[in-house]
């Protein structure tokens, strides 16, 4: 889920829940009352909905799970929303500067395009006022079947294409029949996402954050501890 207070946006795989109901015994809550004030097809398998918060106050840190039962979608529907989890990057002014790898499967986009818009927002901050934390570089790496998949692509690109130096992405597609958009060639790889493209990454200066269905983020968090990755390095959130 991506937003900030007031408002946030998600998109979901299931009609009836942002996430599976194994968070609501283990992440930290926070609780508010919401109402759907929009909803859109964000691919041809998920719905996208905005959600309208009642509480002013209620915020979350970038990456944290936002979630609640959905007995129906329908716009002015009433929900509970529940938002916490230590899956988030909140870094604070004085920290060192890290650089970030994002790698996400399918609907495991949702916290990690929470993280690559709190890192722009940091970005503008820090070239608006000459202060606050320096942000490294990110870089996003998302795997799914086809480009009418990969979701929040405009959202995306926006991004890369804002902070040229600073983000990049590499949109992996593995079952692709369709002919792949002009716009969306020059980030299009077709296959999965491989251990050599990581590797070019590691660096003591890195995160990873990891989120996408339980095999590959137990797949890349194994080979990340292989490649000497300190395990406070890297961070997964399973989505499934």
């Amino acid at each position: 889920m991506t937003g900030t207070s007031g408002q946030a946006t998600a998109a979901l795989d299931h009609p009836r829940s942002l996430i599976r109901p194994f968070c609501l015994y283990f992440a930290q809550r926070v609780v508010s009352a919401a109402k759907v004030c929009d909803t859109a097809d964000e691919s041809p398998s998920v719905k996208r909905l905005r959600l309208l918060v009642a509480d002013k106050g209620f915020s979350f840190k970038a990456g944290q799970w936002c979630f609640s039962l959905l007995p129906q979608c329908a716009l002015g529907s009433e929900v509970a929303v529940r938002v916490g989890g230590e899956f988030f990057f909140d870094p604070q002014p004085a920290d060192a500067s890290r650089n970030l790898v994002l790698i996400a499967g399918g609907v495991g986009i949702n916290p990690l395009l929470s993280i690559l818009r709190h890192s722009a927002d940091l970005h503008r901050e820090r070239a608006d006022k000459g202060s606050g934390y320096e942000m490294g570089t990110v870089t996003l790496f998302y795997s799914a079947k086809n480009t009418s998949e990969l979701l929040f692509k405009k959202n995306i690109l926006d991004l890369v294409n804002e902070f040229p130096e600073k983000m990049a992405c590499s949109l992996h597609v593995t079952k692709q029949t369709a002919q792949i958009s002009a716009e969306l060639k020059p980030y299009i790889t077709e296959g999965r996402i491989t251990e050599k493209e990581l590797s070019d990454h590691i660096s003591k200066e890195t995160l990873f954050y990891i989120c996408g269905p339980p095999p590959m983020t137990d797949f890349f968090s194994k080979e990340l501890e292989d490649r000497h990755v300190p395990p406070e390095h890297i961070c997964f959130e399973k989505w499934w």
